[in-house]
């Protein structure tokens, strides 16, 4: 049986790129994917309500929000834990055998939560769990010894940064700057600022995990090999 897909708000930035993304992406008639399910975290819940959905569960320790509301499946956390109410959320998600997560929210407002949502993204990949990270104009995703593919047609920035203190074979094709199993190091940003020129892209790393940024208005349409 196919996993299904997990929609997740937090309390972070959601701007109109990302109230545009996630109504075409999981809302929309005509949408490529299955919501699936639909977890607002904490003060996710206000983002979630502003674009017209109720999300089908609600958490967190509501340390953002001034009251509860009242919700047909509320789960309260204590504030004295040891997960951010995002990471929270994902476990829950991946027990429901959500296979693939869309993370709303996690950027912007404090730094902390924003590391913290990075490091998230890269436990779920080492898992083996697909996931997005999307909010302040960009889409994130952790890549662990494999690839990803981006179709032509994708423009703008793309980075990669390691999320080791190294990673090994690191190998960039398609774009303007490109690398042939090359090492990337946690401390230097040689990664950065990389473009798409309209062709098929693939960025690739024989060992360790990538975090890689790109253009909101691109979209989730990436295979990952």
């Amino acid at each position: 049986m196919e996993k299904k897909n997990g929609v997740i708000f937090g309390a972070g930035s959601f701007d109109e790129g990302s109230e545009e993304l996630s109504a075409r992406s999981h809302f929309g008639q005509d949408s490529p994917f299955s919501a699936g399910l639909v977890i607002a975290a904490d003060g996710g819940y206000m983002c979630c309500r502003r674009i017209g959905h109720e999300p089908d569960v609600l958490l967190g320790d509501f340390d953002s929000l001034r009251e509860v509301p009242s919700h047909r499946n509320l789960i309260r956390h204590s504030p004295v834990k040891d997960d951010t109410d995002m990471a929270l959320a994902a476990d829950y998600a991946l027990r429901e055998d959500c296979g693939r997560l869309f993370l709303y929210g996690g950027l912007g407002g404090r730094p902390d939560h924003t590391l913290a949502n990075l490091q998230l993204l890269k436990r779920l990949s080492r898992q083996g769990t697909e996931a997005y990270l999307i909010g302040e104009g960009c889409i994130i995703t952790a890549l662990t010894e494999g690839a990803i593919q981006f179709p032509a047609g994708f423009s703008g920035i793309v980075s990669v940064f390691s999320g080791n203190d190294q990673c090994t074979g690191v190998t960039e094709t398609g774009l303007k700057y490109e690398l042939d199993r090359e090492p990337l190091s946690g401390d230097r940003a040689l990664g950065v600022s990389n473009e798409f020129n309209g062709r098929p892209a693939m960025v690739k790393v024989e060992k360790g995990t990538l975090l890689i940024f790109w253009d909101i208005t691109n979209g989730f349409a990436v295979e990952r090999m």
